[in-house]
């Protein structure tokens, strides 16, 4: 598995070094004729043989049906039906002109639709082509929008969606945490080889199981058993994605001074889903907007940053890539920075945090086109301090999600000491789905010449070290 839009590593890179093409659709109907080769061709003749008569004309769209000579003339379109003689039977079908409605696709409870197939950059949908299904009462998308709302939402992730069952039971895991910190000592190995391979599924249902099974607090046991940094590792890993990003935003937010990047780590990027879903979860948690604090801890524009993007108004990533909306964009980056004195940071700022990856990713290769200036580089020169480390997050982030994250676990680590708050955060983010981890520790070593594995052995040590060994796949 590799993010979308972007090949896995060891793989060419795309053509033209931004995105991928994707195959010309179909052949249309109405489309011209296909190309040379490929036109109809007579069969061999014996000699003597009358030749047969040559194939028809190519029907033009909208042209009459040839008709036999003397046959009366077709009805013309829109034209209402001919009387029928008394008693008959009415003619099957719609009458000409006419349609009968498309029966319903399945009841209540039915699988939603299939996704609309996505178009080849710079791509028109061909003629005939129906609309993607819009929502009930959800007025029509406008013909060159493919930044609204109008396609299927992208899932949430996993970990950030509604509560689920699954075919697997957490017991004797649950067990197994009390065994390692029952009694006199810990087993530290023991709490690291259980916690830290499982998805975030199976978290809840250990963690229930242990509410369950012993009638006590699975993270409030790990937080008397342990302390330092291998603590707050086990304890993220106790409490899942969701649960720890509203803990990490609160914690950031609360006493003197608000840690930024851990701002960005939890917020920028994220789907629509998964933003609503914090939102929701900060709120039942603490009983606060996230909405209110945000605002209160950070500055004036760059408030309004981040108040656009918990508006979780991004476009889906079903959103297809027009050419025309991204030489719009462009030319509105170029006119916000470097085409006038002054910026206009809100217009950058809504721009990067309303369109899907593959859309920066698009807007990123065609600036470089048009005005043979790298966009991180203009973000550079026209910004300063929280807000252009949050819109090069968002920028670096939809190019190359990989390597920007294999980036940021450089950047915790690189200089005078460890940064284990940042350090410790992203790993245990990252780690949540292995295929991504995989990919970012192989954007590491084709980064930095090193493993990723052999980086954090040399900044790390004692359980702590061996925790987050485990969390990246190594065997400990």
């Amino acid at each position: 598995m590799s993010y979308p839009g972007y090949p896995p590593y060891g793989q060419p890179p795309p053509p033209q070094g931004g995105y991928y093409q994707q195959p010309p659709p179909p052949q249309q109907y109405g489309a011209p004729p296909p190309g040379q080769g490929q036109y109809y061709q007579q069969p061999p003749q014996s000699y003597g043989q009358s030749p047969p008569p040559p194939p028809p004309p190519p029907q033009q769209y909208g042209a009459p049906t040839p008709q036999p000579y003397g046959a009366p003339s077709p009805q013309p379109y829109g034209a209402p039906p001919p009387p029928q003689p008394y008693g008959a039977a009415p003619p099957p079908g719609p009458p000409p002109g006419q349609y009968y409605p498309p029966a319903q696709q399945g009841g209540y409870g039915a699988p939603p639709p299939p996704p609309p197939q996505q178009q080849p950059y710079g791509a028109q949908p061909g003629y005939g082509q129906p609309p993607p299904p819009q929502p009930y009462g959800q007025p029509p998308p406008h013909q060159h929008q493919p930044y609204g709302h109008y396609y299927p939402p992208t899932a949430p992730s996993l970990g950030y969606g509604p509560p689920q069952i699954i075919a697997w039971s957490g017991d004797d895991d649950a067990r197994a945490l009390r065994s390692a910190m029952k009694g006199f000592g810990t087993d530290e190995k023991a709490l690291i080889r259980i916690l830290s391979n499982k998805d975030p599924l199976q978290i809840n249902a250990i963690r229930d199981a242990f509410t369950r099974l012993h009638r006590r607090d699975l993270v409030a046991d790990i937080k008397s058993e342990t302390s330092g940094w291998f603590e707050a590792g086990l304890v993220s890993l106790a409490r899942g994605p969701l649960l720890s990003d509203v803990h990490l935003l609160r914690e950031a937010m609360s006493g003197v001074g608000t840690k930024e990047k851990a701002l960005n780590d939890v917020l920028l990027g994220r789907s629509n889903a998964d933003i609503n879903a914090i939102k929701s979860e900060y709120h039942r948690v603490f009983h606060r907007r996230l909405e209110d604090d945000v605002r209160g801890d950070v500055s004036m524009k760059t408030e309004r940053h981040f108040m656009i993007v918990l508006q979780a108004q991004r476009a889906e990533d079903s959103a297809p890539i027009v050419k025309a909306d991204i030489d719009r964009d462009i030319n509105d980056l170029y006119n916000a920075t470097e085409g006038k004195i002054g910026t206009d940071e809100i217009k950058v700022c809504s721009i990067l945090s309303t369109r899907n990856d593959n859309q920066l990713r698009a807007i990123a290769y065609e600036y470089q086109q048009k005005f043979a200036r790298n966009l991180e580089d203009v973000i550079r020169k026209e910004f300063s301090g929280h807000m252009e480390d949050a819109l090069l997050f968002q920028l670096r982030s939809a190019v190359d999600k990989y390597m920007h994250h294999a980036t940021l676990l450089e950047d915790a680590m690189a200089g005078a000491g460890t940064k284990d708050y940042l350090l410790l955060s992203r790993v245990i983010r990252y780690h949540w789905d292995r295929n991504h981890m995989a990919n970012v520790r192989a954007a590491y070593e084709m980064r930095y010449h090193r493993s990723l594995a052999s980086r954090i052995k040399g900044e790390t040590s004692g359980d702590y070290e061996r925790l987050l060994l485990a969390c990246i796949g190594e065997r400990v």
